[in-house]
């Protein structure tokens, strides 16, 4: 269990609602810089988000969700990601992230000059976290 002094606000907003509010004792996620992991007192900077997994832990527990793209300002006691995409494990569609992820892959390997490499890694990473956290 996480200690109350170690806690900190976490929102997370998508375009279509607030996501998650709430106190947590850390939060990572992926970033163009690579992966990071906030605590209470984290240096404060503004980040780009890239697309993977977001780890929330509460002091109940740990909870999971697919981040696509967005921005993250981090502060000392408060982090907020401005989410472009972000899911839920229940609100996400197996079969369908199955599928794109076949598609993402079969164009990366039959890569032709008309092959847009950085979408289709954009979107393999994309399928790659939704089925990693319906696991």
């Amino acid at each position: 269990m996480a200690d109350n002094n170690n806690l900190f606000s976490l929102r997370i907003i998508a375009p279509d609602r607030v996501f998650y509010k709430g106190e947590v004792s850390m939060v990572e996620f992926n970033t163009t810089e690579g992966e990071i992991g906030v605590l209470r007192k984290h240096v404060p900077t503004t980040v780009i988000i890239s697309p993977g997994i977001l780890t929330i832990t509460e002091p109940e527990g740990k909870k999971e969700a697919a981040l696509h793209a967005g921005f993250a300002e981090i502060l000392q006691d408060e982090v907020v990601i401005l989410a472009e995409i972000i899911e839920w494990p229940e609100e996400i569609d197996v079969q369908r992230a199955q599928r794109a992820k076949e598609r993402a892959e079969k164009r990366l390997q039959s890569k032709t000059p008309e092959t847009d490499i950085m979408r289709a890694e954009t979107a393999l990473q994309r399928a790659l976290a939704r089925i990693h956290v319906i696991k």
